[in-house]
């Protein structure tokens, strides 16, 4: 069982929301919507569950054109930010509530309920009022009543986003376990690149309507499609370099790459991420602090190289300033004004295809 995008569009009036996007995820399979606010991945799910009209294209399940297909017989299951329970019923009634409508018998409605709050990870609370419960448990239950019918297709909106850092980074784990736990075949919507490779089988970033790239999650994270793809991956400075032998070289220094990251020899740009450039008292690169952050378990460095060339390099590439990212242990980072020694680390470069 395939789900099919054929050329999708979608419009509101003169503004094109999601321009012909072509898309297929496989029985089994799960495919993230990945870009920021605005860029047509709600908008394109929606259309997919039948909820916004296409203005050109096809949604097709097993090469069957779904159009004439209200949302109530797709037989796909929708899973919102805000989970969207009943608070009339309890856990156990929400879970269950997709099966009633099926004509399901109580003994197995009780015996499906009580097998997904076991996978969910809330045995025990059947009776329990919804609105006793916390976020990550609300959404818990919303993924229960989502698979509790089978569902040919689940389809996800943002269904972590409003959960804290913390909570939103181990549901994410607990959910791609569900996922392949149950074989279930998924379109998951999220802006958050961590909760997208956690979660998907394959990944496809969305830019202004159209989808950049769509690839693996080691690829897409190694190799991004565009600038654009880069830039929204955390690339914040690109510098053209060079590849030699598994070596790249640009203005702030060279680093043996990693195998899986080489490209040919030759001509390349070079994505940095804060994490390619680490504090290091025998680096390459010097310059001073401009600013300091903590960030959990390293600190986040703005710095100003001090070669004229180097700064001028930066300036030309970003189109802005010459300040670069970089990162220092929490015990022994420099404060702002001091000097600091830089060296590249190959596990925050990317390679960006221009062409």
């Amino acid at each position: 069982m395939t789900l099919g995008l054929r050329g999708l569009s979608v419009h509101y009036g003169s503004t094109i929301a999601v321009s012909e996007v072509d898309l297929t995820v496989a029985d089994g399979e799960v495919v993230a919507l990945l870009g920021p606010s605005g860029c047509g991945k709600s908008t394109l799910l929606r259309a997919v569950a039948g909820l916004e009209q296409p203005a050109s294209g096809a949604v097709c399940w097993d090469e069957q054109d779904l159009a004439a297909v209200a949302v109530h017989r797709r037989g796909f299951g929708l899973v919102f930010q805000d989970g969207q329970l009943f608070p009339h019923r309890d856990v156990a009634g929400n879970v269950a509530f997709g099966l009633r409508m099926a004509g399901i018998d109580r003994a197995a409605r009780v015996e499906r309920v009580t097998e997904l709050l076991e996978l969910v990870g809330l045995r025990g609370y059947g009776n329990r009022s919804v609105t006793s419960l916390s976020g990550g448990e609300a959404q818990r239950v919303a993924l229960a009543r989502a698979l509790a019918p089978r569902p040919r297709l689940l389809l996800l909106d943002e269904p972590l986003s409003a959960l804290d850092r913390v909570l939103r980074e181990q549901l994410a784990i607990d959910l791609a376990e569900v996922l392949r736990a149950t074989g279930s075949t998924a379109l998951v919507v999220t802006h958050d690149h961590d909760e997208a490779f956690t979660l998907a089988d394959r990944v496809a970033v969305m830019h202004r309507g159209r989808l950049e790239q769509i690839g693996r999650p080691d690829e897409v994270w190694r190799r991004p499609a565009s600038p654009t793809v880069a830039a929204f991956l955390g690339c914040t400075t690109q510098l053209p370099g060079e590849v030699q032998d598994g070596i790249a070289s640009c203005a702030l220094g060279s680093v043996r790459l990693a195998e899986a990251a080489v490209p040919q020899d030759g001509s390349v740009l070079l994505g940095l991420r804060s994490t390619a450039l680490t504090a290091d008292p025998v680096g390459e690169l010097a310059g001073t602090v401009i600013q300091r952050v903590h960030r959990r378990d390293h600190v986040r460095l703005l710095v100003e190289p001090r070669d004229p060339a180097i700064s001028a390099a930066v300036r030309t590439a970003k189109g802005a300033d010459a300040i670069v990212e970089a990162v220092a242990p929490v015990a022994d980072a420099p404060a702002p004004g001091e000097p600091v020694r830089l060296s590249l680390a190959a596990e925050g470069i990317a390679i960006v295809r221009t062409h």
